[in-house]
């Protein structure tokens, strides 16, 4: 007597156009799934890099700060303690998300005779467990960047020696023009410009990414004031709403992308197996009836087309993963290319392509297996005949 994995296998060649074409829509739908996971993680963090680039979004400074008086100035002329951004920072993921938090003092004074901003910047602090790339440029104790118009009338090049204050600091950089501000401001380590300003341990805000996953209806700046009330009740925040809205677009185009394609290749695959599986019973009917007749029964005729779908959902998990991620990996290049590097294949997608893609098969074809066993083989017969 044949086993029934031996039947199977011969139920699936004798109808192999049948099956040829379910395994091709099986292995399709497993390869844009895995694809498609894929390639939304890669423009996550795309995104993530991309927005990142465009700038700060929260500043967060003393409370005593007037906003009327910031805006017209360009920074805070209150200072909080400098240990403030690591309370921020430890307390970050208790009731939100804030990424590199900079601490940063700034000034505007003379040197040499011309009017500049000094931008004193300290390290990039990250939460418990978090590993964050440094946003900007990490300026060292000792140096300094300057920017372009103020470089130019100080008369400076790289490698030469500013008076800051009675300072001694080396031009590590002469800034690209940018048409902004930036052009006036003097770059310095956190631990200089407080010595220069005679403000040791003290900064005059930290800014911040915040990473809040909101509806474009929602608006984080309550969420995020009430936050920041509980880790540091002695500052205030300031959001850039043009940049933050700039994130949160990006974040969310590329959820909505992912939420389209997933459900479509789900309902596409499964309909195409069903029109499959009813295709293969009705041209099989007085087959069936021949078995149910000779006293095959109903259980064994189901479990052979249910076998049969599992048995491809198997293969065509195998065949999609492995399809999926080489379409992934060739266009995600092309794709992401500032984030390329980070981009590979997924070894844990490989469990639910086995697990789930069977299951997904057989439930998919269980309607037609269900018609199959419950025609009459007489009524079948009489019919041909």
């Amino acid at each position: 007597m044949n086993s029934p994995f031996r039947l199977i296998l011969r139920e699936g060649w004798h109808s192999r156009l049948n099956a040829a074409l379910t395994l091709l829509a099986l292995t399709g739908a497993v390869a844009m799934l895995t694809a498609v996971h894929l390639l939304t993680a890669a423009a996550e963090r795309e995104t993530r890099r991309v927005v990142r680039d465009l700038g700060f979004n929260l500043r967060i400074l003393p409370k005593e700060t007037d906003p009327e008086r910031f805006f017209l100035v360009g920074h805070s002329e209150h200072t909080m303690p400098a240990e403030a951004v690591n309370r921020m920072a430890a307390g970050a993921g208790t009731f939100i998300t804030f990424n590199h938090l900079t601490p940063v003092l700034e000034r505007r004074i003379q040197v040499g005779g011309h009017e500049c901003l000094l931008t004193g910047l300290g390290d990039t602090v990250v939460g418990p467990g978090e590993k964050k790339q440094p946003m900007g440029f990490r300026i060292a104790p000792g140096t300094a960047h300057v920017g372009s118009v103020l470089a130019e009338r100080l008369g400076l090049k790289t490698g030469g020696i500013l008076e800051v204050a009675g300072r001694s600091l080396r031009v590590e950089r002469i800034l690209v023009e940018a048409g902004t501000e930036e052009d006036v401001r003097l770059y310095t380590a956190l631990s200089d410009a407080q010595a220069a300003l005679a403000l040791p341990g003290r900064i005059s805000e930290i800014k911040a990414i915040d990473c809040l996953c909101l509806t474009a209806d929602q608006d984080p700046l309550p969420k995020i004031r009430e936050a920041l009330s509980r880790l540091l009740p002695e500052a205030r925040v300031i959001q850039m709403r043009t940049l933050a809205d700039a994130r949160a677009k990006q974040r969310q185009a590329s959820e909505r992308v992912s939420a389209f394609a997933v459900p479509m290749t789900l309902v596409v695959s499964a309909v195409w197996i069903l029109v499959l599986a009813v295709l293969n019973v009705r041209q099989r009917r007085v087959e069936i009836g021949l078995w149910r007749a000779l006293g095959t029964g109903s259980s064994r005729i189901a479990a052979l087309f249910l076998g049969k779908a599992a048995v491809l959902g198997g293969v065509g998990g195998i065949l999609g993963y492995a399809l999926g991620t080489l379409v992934a990996l060739h266009w995600g290049v092309a794709l992401f290319p500032v984030t390329a590097s980070s981009l590979k294949s997924d070894p844990t997608l490989m469990l639910p392509a086995l697990g789930l893609t069977p299951l997904f098969a057989a439930a998919a074809s269980f309607l037609p297996a269900m018609m199959a066993v419950a025609q009459d083989p007489a009524e079948t017969l009489r019919t041909d005949g």
